[in-house]
């Protein structure tokens, strides 16, 4: 998606340690326009899968999930990285935050997330996977079948593509960035 890459280009910031950021246009100010230009995508790119339910983790991936949820008129649930008092019939999975270098425990309500849903996971970015299998975890224990994984920007230097290839999933990531060697944005 030539758009997202030359804002990546214009306006991503690169850091020590293979971050990418990308704070000013997706995920801390937003760009609604091209949220909704992005979403479009992930909703033609994935037309053809049986979809029950859109599905995201906080907090950078839900406004796109949103959006697809709505072109798509499909419910979006959030996994949450806090445990609320109020969540009946959870379910938890454990992840590592890349970025925040921290775990999570992260959970979702079975009332939410049943036997009966096919998944369309999106967010912002596929580093190392840790989101995802945290996601795989919590379909798992629902019973829940995940027909793919949208990723606005996948990182191909980590392993987070291998992971998903191997678990047999098909994803699919709107920018690649190839390389973020000496802070400089090379992409795919």
């Amino acid at each position: 998606m030539d758009k997202l890459k030359n804002r990546i280009l214009q306006d991503g910031k690169c850091f020590p340690g293979g971050i990418l950021k990308v704070d000013s246009f997706i995920n801390h100010q937003m760009d609604p326009n091209l949220m909704m230009e992005l979403a479009k995508e992930f909703s033609n790119l994935f037309a053809g899968a049986h979809i029950t339910k859109i599905v995201t983790i906080e907090s950078s991936g839900i406004a796109p999930a949103i959006m697809v949820g709505y072109i798509t008129q499909l419910p979006v649930v959030f996994i949450k990285k806090k445990k609320p008092k109020t969540m009946e019939n959870m379910l938890t999975s454990q992840v590592h935050s890349f970025t925040k270098d921290r775990d999570y425990t992260v959970c979702i309500s079975n009332d939410f997330l049943t036997k009966d849903d096919h998944v369309l996971f999106i967010d912002d970015f596929l580093a190392n996977g840790n989101a995802s299998m945290g996601v795989i975890d919590l379909c798992r224990q629902a019973g829940a079948k995940i027909e793919g994984m949208g990723f606005i920007i996948e990182k191909a230097f980590q392993m987070g593509g291998d992971v998903l290839r191997r678990e047999g999933i098909r994803y699919e990531a709107l920018a690649t960035v190839e390389s973020l060697d000496n802070c400089e944005i090379k992409l795919r």
